[in-house]
C-alpha cells in the first residue's frame, strides 16, 4: 500500500523543487513515484496527508562523536581548541551506564531531528550497543592518536580490535588530525586504507595553531605536547601548512577533512590536485562553541569542493540537529537552502557510500522523508519546526 504526500514544496534534491508535488511512499519507506499537480490528477492520484511546509530527503551527519554525548553542558564554550580538549580529558570518565544513557538519547534526538545516516568517531567500543540497535545507519571512524614513532604498532593493534567490535556495522581506522599522528602511524593507517578500500576522515586546520606548528615549530602547540609529556625531538617543520605536510602521507581513497576553519585558498587548490576523492565537512555550531569562528565557507563552495555537514559532539553543540547547522550557515555566511541541502543529504551519501538508498527522492531509494514546516522563502528562522514523517 501506498501513501501519498504532498507539500507546498518537494525538493528532491537531485532535480529541481516541486511546487505542490506528491511523493508516493511505500510500507517500507521506498519511494516509488514522484509527481507535479498535473501528473497526479492525470492519474487520479488521492493524496494521503498535504502540508502546509516543505518535504527533504532525511539528513546525513557525517561527523559526530557519540561517545562523548554525556559531556553536555560541562565543557565551557569558546575557550580555544587547547582548553577544550583539555577539558575534554578531565571530564571523559564516566560510569559506563551513564555514557550509554546519554548516547542513546543523543541517538533518538539524531533520528527526530530527520538524520538517517552518521558518520560517527569512536575511540572505544562503547558505542557499539547503541549503534546496533539504532534505527539510523552508522559507518564508525575508530580514531587513533599517537606522536611517538615508537608506539605506532600497538596503536593499530588496538584500534583494529576496536574496529571489529563494531561488526557487522561499517568502520575503518582514521587519523584523528595531523598534529597527533606520527609518520610511521600515518603509514601503517593507510596501508590498511588501501588493503580495505575503507572511507578515511581527519580532524583538519581548527585552529591557527596547527599551521604554525608546521610551518615553523612554533606556538601553542608546543605548550600542549610538553602538558602530554611529549618528546618532539624527531619532529622536523615543514615551512608549509599542515594539510600541505599531511594529505601526501594518505591514500587517495575517499577522505573526509574535518572543520577547516583556517583552510586557506592555496590549500584547496593543492588538495584537488593531490587528492582526487576529498570531501570537506562543516561542522560551524561546534566551531562557534569551541573557537568562535568560521571556515571561509565561500571559498570552499566556490572553489568547487564537495561539501558535506556535520554536529560534532555534544561536547560541542547545543543539540545534534543538521538544520540548526544549515541555520547557522544561512545567518552568518548568507548560504542558500537549496545549495545547504544538497551537501546535508546527497553529498554525505556519497562520501559515506549509500547514496543508492539515501540522500535524494530518488525512485528507489529509502531516504526518509522530513518536513520543514514555517519556511518561508527558503529561511531558516527559529520558529522553522522539523517533523520525521518516514
Amino acid at each position: 500500500m501506498l501513501t501519498y504526500l504532498s507539500a507546498s514544496t518537494i525538493y528532491p534534491v537531485s532535480k529541481p523543487p516541486v511546487k505542490n508535488g506528491i511523493i508516493a511512499i511505500d510500507e517500507q519507506g521506498y519511494v516509488r513515484g514522484l509527481y507535479n499537480p498535473q501528473e497526479a490528477q492525470d492519474l487520479n492520484i488521492q493524496v494521503t496527508a498535504h502540508y502546509q511546509g516543505v518535504l527533504v530527503p532525511g539528513f546525513v551527519n557525517t561527523h559526530c562523536h557519540l561517545e562523548l554525548s554525556h559531556l553536555q553542558g560541562k565543557i565551557p564554550q569558546q575557550t580555544g581548541l587547547f582548553r577544550f580538549v583539555s577539558a575534554v580529558m578531565k571530564n571523559r570518565e564516566a560510569l559506563a551506564e551513564d555514557i550509554v544513557q546519554a548516547m542513546a538519547t543523543a541517538d533518538e534526538e539524531m533520528y527526530k531531528n530527520g538524520i538517517v545516516a552518521v558518520g560517527d568517531i569512536s575511540n572505544q567500543t562503547i558505542s557499539a550497543s547503541i549503534k546496533l540497535q539504532s534505527k539510523i545507519y552508522y559507518h564508525t571512524f575508530v580514531e587513533v592518536l599517537g606522536f611517538n614513532p615508537e608506539q605506532a604498532s600497538a596503536i593499530m593493534s588496538k584500534a583494529r580490535a576496536v574496529k571489529d567490535s563494531f561488526a557487522p556495522l561499517k568502520a575503518s581506522i582514521v587519523p584523528h588530525a595531523p598534529y597527533s599522528v606520527s609518520d610511521p602511524l600515518f603509514v601503517e593507517i593507510a596501508v590498511q586504507g588501501k588493503e580495505e578500500d575503507n572511507l578515511l576522515s581527519m580532524h583538519n586546520q581548527e585552529t591557527p595553531a596547527e599551521d604554525e606548528f608546521f610551518r615553523s615549530k612554533k606556538g601553542a602547540f608546543l605548550e600542549l605536547f610538553k602538558m602530554l609529556a611529549v618528546d618532539l625531538g624527531f619532529f622536523q617543520p615543514t615551512g608549509k601548512s599542515s594539510l600541505q605536510s599531511t594529505l601526501p602521507k594518505l591514500p587517495t581513497t575517499k577522505t573526509l577533512l574535518v572543520h577547516n576553519t583556517q583552510t586557506a585558498q592555496e590549500d584547496v587548490e593543492f588538495a584537488k590536485a593531490k587528492h582526487p576523492d576529498l570531501y570537506w565537512c562543516l561542522c560551524p555550531n561546534a566551531n562557534l562553541y569551541i573557537e568562535s569562528t568560521l571556515p571561509d565557507v565561500d571559498m570552499l563552495h566556490t572553489g568547487g569542493v564537495q561539501l558535506t555537514l556535520g554536529t560534532d559532539s555534544l561536547a560541542s553543540n547545543q543539540q545534534l540537529s543538521i538544520l540548526s547547522e544549515m541555520q547557522t550557515l544561512q545567518r552568518d555566511k548568507g548560504m542558500q537552502f537549496q545549495i545547504m541541502l544538497q551537501w546535508a543529504t546527497l553529498n554525505g551519501a556519497r562520501f559515506l557510500g549509500i547514496e543508492a538508498i539515501y540522500g535524494s527522492f530518488d525512485i528507489g531509494k529509502r531516504p526518509g522523508v522530513v518536513l520543514l514546516e514555517a519556511l518561508e522563502d527558503e529561511v531558516i528562522s527559529p520558529s522553522t519546526r522539523i517533523t520525521r514523517l518516514f
